[in-house]
């Protein structure tokens, strides 16, 4: 059987002719065969790339001859993509981050365009197990939690909804690391992504640029140390990855940076038999994008995420600044037709780099350059939590890069001087919004700096926004008021809900037609049908089994079964005190408690999921990931409660591990401490999956609940206005000593009952929570969640009821696509539109 971009039919079952013909104009490859003859594109890449015989090549190489395959049937539409750019000349959105955690592609893009009905046939065809294929492939390791995965959804939407746009990154070579679980405790080993070559990127060697820093690097005792008063310049390595918009009729880029050296190394010492020093800059160069996030507790670390963020900005703005000057030679339309936005502080340094090059390359005067780069550029804040704030010692923008200090230091003279014009004698506010921090060691300030180097400042939810505004950076926000606005984070649907819940995907396009996929809104139109019997019991259908998809899933790479009848129960985030891990580890020790007491008691069997990484240096949360391993294993030991409660944690928390889980899940867990979280994204993944969430009134979730209707989610706890305002007062010992439950469970702890090997190994924990003063008000709230917890499960026990409540919150879901939030990035802070392709 011939399948794939030929104009006919293959089969009564194949993609339609009208269908398959409008596929083959649009994509520009046909008449092509995807398989079924030594010509097709499958049996090409599989012989030729490995020049081997088909019957002897693995699941690895079928992997990457069918991902070849589909970036063959998009290279066409991903090149004219940029030719109708370059002719039509639009304003173009350029989205710096440091993150972009796209997860798995093949999937995906299979399914943007439009390819999966056919894909379905050339897997029958050429009897090829999909799933085998799809786990070929690793998550890229490009991002670490919500920051990078929400550029990835906002990649997506710009390209579905037409918009000229482009993300910049650095490629990784080991992304974070990968998370194992020995005895209990986090180890952390790398993350060797690019082991294999990578199918979907595309290297521009001609597209390299130079970036220059005041120093360079010598290889003195195993380590790079920094050679001052000796310039160097480091090599950026453009690898450009399609960004497929939904229907595939844009194609837009993601480019990632790789750092190399130059083609010099020093002979001498290489023929005298110092290999290794000849190399040095060489070693240092690749060493810059070989891991993300160093470990910033040294000061070694430090200094290459300095590196990393300037090289980021420095290789993406030539890159930019060279497409702007091919179309356009008058610098002065450089706002017009440029947008750039810093998805957190990381970019910031685009600031000076703007000013920079508008000033030394292109010798404008400073007033002229300051107000194109204020237009050019928009800032996005992602947290309230002050160590996030960036701050950079000053000493090394003057040993590395001293121009860009005499940038700063004269944008700070300027900003000092209006504020002073504008607050005479408040010498306190001139001190909290200078770009330079004093004390003992001198810093600049990143976020201010974006603030005030940019035309927009956003923040990711209605609560952060103010947060925002009226505390973390109130000085600011009271001088430039109109650059403030909020922008409601949202995800991509068509990853999180079309492709990863095909059984409630098809229910929902059942009861209102398939709209929702480009206009999420539409899911509204569930909301009068939540009551109707037949969509309640095809969303229970759906939503089991997309937990046996996950239990099958889980078994085939674990070695784990649970019921699919439990409850499954899920809190799957970065570990964090913030986010509060623990407490959701306290409430399922007091459920334990009270099930030992009464092993008599009749509860819904529940099945607890845990995932996320720490910080390698952060031992907290360490100690919190071995506590959980140690409360699921005495559980698990314990007959009383066996096969009603179990605790697992799944290790190594990824794209693609989500994309299973949250369609599975019941319960989905939100729970940071009120005014911490700037917005959360699992959140409106789980609520669009019809997972009901328990949570506090914390980022994104409180505008959840407002679409949603409160009675159809189950918060609880302390308010951000009084954790702030208890803060002075607040005793966790009062709750020790006055709640018998908390007492209780607290006792089991520090009598070592889940460490009976390891006697004192949580000590932390008790510090944490009782001496150090519970920071973030683990036992504060501990009681009302046990109480939202039990009307959960009241629920649970009525399907009819906890269905209708499920598809309220599918309807309600509909505000949290990423293409609202784009769309509102488009219309209030960049100024762009869509830009079809031709």
């Amino acid at each position: 059987m011939n399948v794939l971009l030929e104009d006919k039919p293959t089969s009564a079952t194949s993609f339609k002719s009208s269908e398959l013909t409008q596929l083959i104009r649009q994509y520009g490859c046909g008449p092509v065969q995807l398989t079924g003859t030594n010509d097709a594109l499958y049996e090409r890449h599989l012989v030729f790339d490995n020049v081997m015989e088909a019957a002897a090549i693995g699941a690895r190489e079928r992997f990457e001859a069918v991902a070849h395959s589909v970036r063959d049937i998009l290279s066409q539409r991903w090149i004219q993509t940029e030719k109708t750019y370059e002719s039509k000349n639009p304003k173009r959105v350029y989205y710096l981050s440091m993150e972009f955690l796209i997860g798995r592609s093949l999937a995906n893009n299979v399914t943007n365009l439009l390819l999966n009905d056919i894909t379905k046939e050339v897997v029958r065809e050429k009897k090829l197990d999909w799933y085998e294929l799809l786990e070929q492939e690793p998550d890229a390791g490009l991002g670490n939690g919500g920051l990078g995965r929400l550029a990835a959804c906002f990649l997506d939407s710009m390209a579905t909804m037409e918009i000229p746009a482009m993300g910049y990154g650095l490629r990784y070579q080991y992304g974070m690391f990968k998370q194992t679980i020995q005895d209990g405790w986090q180890h952390e080993v790398p993350d060797n992504w690019l082991r294999r070559p990578d199918p979907w990127e595309v290297r521009r060697q001609n597209e390299t640029v130079e970036v220059l820093l005041n120093c360079s690097f010598k290889l003195s005792g195993g380590s790079l140390r920094a050679v001052l008063g000796q310039p160097s310049s480091l090599i950026g390595v453009p690898f450009d990855r399609p960004v497929v918009g939904y229907g595939g009729k844009t194609i837009n880029t993601l480019r990632l940076w790789e750092a190399a050296a130059s083609d010099y190394f020093d002979f001498q010492e290489f023929s005298s038999g110092d290999f290794v020093g000849a190399l040095a800059e060489t070693l240092q160069a690749e060493s810059l994008t070989r891991v993300l996030y160093p470990d910033d507790h040294t000061a070694k670390g430090q200094g290459l995420r300095f590196v990393q963020e300037y090289f980021l900005v420095a290789s993406s703005l030539a890159d930019l600044v060279r497409r702007f000057r091919k179309t356009n030679t008058d610098w002065r339309t450089l706002p017009d037709k440029v947008a750039i936005q810093l998805n957190d502080t990381h970019p910031t340094m685009a600031v000076p780099e703007l000013m920079r090059i508008l000033l030394d390359e292109a010798h404008l005067g400073w007033d002229e350059a300051w107000a194109l780069t204020q237009r050019t550029l928009a800032y996005t804040n992602h947290t309230l939590l002050p160590e996030a704030l960036e701050k950079w010692p000053l000493v090394w923008f003057d040993r590395m890069l001293p121009r860009h200090l005499e940038i700063i230091y004269e944008i700070n003279r300027r900003l000092i001087d209006e504020v002073r014009r504008r607050f005479p004698k408040d010498e306190g506010r001139v001190q909290r919004v200078s770009l330079v921090e004093e004390g003992a060691e001198r810093k600049i300030r990143m976020a201010n700096l974006a603030i005030v180097g940019s035309h927009s400042t956003n923040g990711v939810a209605a609560i952060h926004s103010q947060l925002l505004r009226t505390v973390t950076v109130k000085d600011l926000a009271e001088l430039y008021p109109q650059r403030f606005s909020n922008k409601t984070n949202g995800v991509t649907p068509r990853r999180w809900l079309l492709m990863s819940n095909p059984a409630l995907s098809q229910t929902i396009t059942d009861a209102i037609g398939e709209g929702w996929v480009t206009d999420l809104s539409q899911l509204k139109k569930l909301k009068p049908l939540a009551g109707d019997q037949a969509l309640r019991q095809a969303f229970l259908r759906a939503k089991r089994e997309a937990k046996l998809r996950f239990i099958d899933w889980l078994t085939q790479t674990t070695g784990e079964n649970v019921d699919a009848d439990s409850i499954f129960d899920c809190q799957i985030k970065r570990i964090h005190e913030y986010k509060r891990q623990l407490l959701n580890a306290l409430r399922i020790l007091v459920l334990y408690d009270r099930l030992r007491k009464n092993p008599n008691s009749e509860v819904t069997p529940r099945t607890f999921f845990f995932a996320g990484k720490a910080a390698p240096a952060y031992q907290l949360a360490k100690v919190i990931i071995k506590f959980i391993n140690n409360l699921a294993s005495i559980i698990d030991e314990d007959p009383i409660v066996r096969g009603r409660l179990k605790v697992l944690f799944l290790p190594d928390y990824c794209v693609s591990m989500a994309e299973r889980l949250i369609p599975a899940a019941d319960i989905s867990n939100q729970i940071s401490t009120a005014g911490y979280e700037a917005s959360g994204t699992s959140n409106m993944k789980f609520m669009m999956n019809g997972a009901l969430t328990i949570g506090t009134r914390d980022g994104a979730t409180i505008e959840m609940a407002e679409e949603a209707g409160e009675e159809n989610f189950f918060l609880f706890g302390l308010t951000a206005e009084q954790v702030a305002n208890s803060r002075g007062w607040y005793k966790p010992q009062w709750h020790y000593d006055n709640d018998p439950e908390t007492r209780a469970a607290l006792d089991l702890i520090f009598s070592d009952y889940f460490s009976r090997n390891e006697p004192g190994v949580f000590t932390p924990l008790r510090d944490a929570l009782l001496t150090h003063g519970d920071y973030y008000m683990h036992l504060a709230d501990l009681k009302s969640y046990l109480e939202a917890d039990q009307k959960l499960c009241d629920l649970y026990a009525h399907p009819a009821s906890w269905s209708s409540k499920a598809i309220l919150n599918v309807a309600g879901s509909g505000k949290f696509s990423s293409d609202r939030t784009i769309a509102e990035y488009a219309a209030d802070i960049w100024d762009a539109k869509a830009c079809p392709v031709s």
